[in-house]
């Protein structure tokens, strides 16, 4: 079984119980993880208290060195790093580099750039001086849909500000984590700044977020997972920073290039096996268009070929786990009870071991449904009809939820009118790509707070104002 890293070693857990660690794919148990303790948590903070001084006070110039050397390594041992995530969490191989892992080298190594260009002194204000200091221990606890990647949005903004870490890794999906503590030992991140502790969230989680030593909690996960950590932080009033779930609508306006808006929204929507909160999980279109885009929507999904992650052709890995398939399963058999219409895919299982679902489009999908309201976090597309402009508006913000959504128009000017009127995070604009260096977070209950870029960094600082 593996350790725990505390202090800069791999300590074993006090628990003395571990996690199997199973190959959705295969269903095998490939690795086992320590089931972490409130005491393990403790010994983790104690450790980033001791060494928050220290870290604190080094150079930002030196911080983003260390920073940057961490994502060179993680670069060349990017290949690797794919393959623990495509063995864990059932990632298709060829997404597990690019997206998985190579995205998050590149945040890492944004931050080591940011970390010396920053300016933590704004200057001044009258008599005062405003200045930025990093916020103290931060406790980081992330999911495993991305499980490289919603660690380096938090550990690396952290870092780069002089805050030290705790982390707790899903325990679902926790091997990049370790992967990736071992590339801050190699490049000799001091002891005590980065801290990690596996284990279950209700015990190592609710630890983290109630331990008076603890500055700040940066959450991803479920809304009401993060409404958990949130009251519990409040105990003790720590600042929280929480990246929630999400439904968003590809809203596809009339004069819009039809085909390709429904063939990148069906691309979206089945990412990561729809494990994602930013998935376009809604897709609204036009009355006088619905029937088609229907049936391109059902023509394009024939390409998404469930498989074994590491073959070639395999475009939808399994869902990380039985419970999260059996979740999926109930959502498809909500939306049979509610009305709508399958089109394409259903419950079984079309590889037969394995967590797998078959991708699936529901049809004559009515907002207020459950399928169209909540998150299922699988591959399953609701397509929802519209009659007008403000229709459509009304459909894509009328759930819990703003983390993201897209917009297609005939010019970039319309759907960028419409986009200024979603209640939403980020939108995409006629296929705009996803930047890694714009805020990404949400509104209503997708979250509190900023991840990535400037924004992100700015999340584990304070301000000061210094009068002279």
């Amino acid at each position: 079984m593996r350790h725990l890293y505390v202090n800069g070693a791999w300590t074993p857990s006090a628990s003395g119980e571990g996690i199997d660690v199973i190959n959705p794919a295969t269903e095998e148990v490939v690795d086992r993880v320590p089931s972490g303790w409130p005491g393990d948590v403790d010994a983790a903070v104690t450790a980033a208290r001791a060494a928050f001084p220290s870290w604190s006070g080094t150079a930002p110039a030196e911080r983003g060195k260390l920073l940057a050397d961490a994502a060179r390594l993680l670069e060349e041992r990017a290949g690797q790093m794919a393959e623990t995530i495509a063995t864990d969490m059932g990632s298709p191989l060829r997404f597990a580099l690019k997206v998985q892992t190579l995205m998050p080298a590149g945040v890492l190594a944004s931050y080591a750039e940011l970390a010396e260009t920053y300016e933590f002194d704004e200057g001044k204000v009258g008599n005062s001086l405003v200045v930025r200091e990093p916020v103290g221990v931060v406790g980081a606890i992330t999911p495993w849909n991305y499980p490289l990647h919603q660690v380096i949005c938090k550990v690396a903004p952290a870092l780069a500000a002089g805050c030290t870490v705790v982390l707790k890794p899903s325990e679902v999906a926790p091997l990049a984590a370790y992967a990736l503590a071992d590339i801050f030992h190699e490049v000799g991140l001091p002891p005590g700044v980065f801290n990690m502790v596996s284990g279950y969230g209700p015990v190592v989680g609710e630890a983290i977020a109630t331990h008076p030593g603890v500055d700040m909690v940066s959450f991803t996960g479920s809304t009401a997972a993060g409404r958990r950590v949130a009251a519990l932080a409040a105990e003790t009033v720590k600042k929280v920073a929480l990246e929630l779930g999400g439904k968003s609508a590809n809203i596809i306006l009339p004069d819009a290039d039809i085909e390709t808006a429904v063939k990148a929204g069906v691309a979206n929507a089945f990412v990561n096996s729809g494990q994602t909160c930013t998935a376009w999980s809604r897709m609204l279109v036009h009355w006088d268009q619905y029937d088609d885009a229907v049936a391109l929507a059902v023509q394009t999904a024939g390409a998404y070929v469930p498989g074994d992650p590491f073959a070639e052709e395999t475009r939808l890995g399994p869902l990380v786990s039985a419970a999260q398939r059996a979740r999926v399963v109930r959502y498809i058999n909500r939306g049979h009870e509610e009305g709508a219409r399958l089109v394409y895919g259903g419950t079984d299982n079309p590889v037969g071991r394995g967590f797998y679902v078959e991708p699936t489009i529901f049809a004559g999908v009515a907002p207020g449904m459950a399928i169209e309201q909540e998150e299922i976090f699988g591959p399953v597309l609701s397509v929802v009809p519209y009659a007008s402009e403000d229709d459509a508006v009304s459909i894509a913000n009328g759930t819990p939820y703003g983390l993201a959504g897209a917009v297609w128009a005939g010019t970039d000017d319309k759907a960028l009118a419409v986009a200024r009127r979603l209640r939403t995070g980020q939108v995409h604009v006629n296929g705009g790509r996803f930047n890694p260096q714009a805020p990404f977070g949400g509104y209503k209950r997708s979250g509190v707070g900023r991840e990535l870029g400037r924004h992100g960094l700015e999340e584990y600082l304070e301000v000061k104002a210094i009068h002279v």
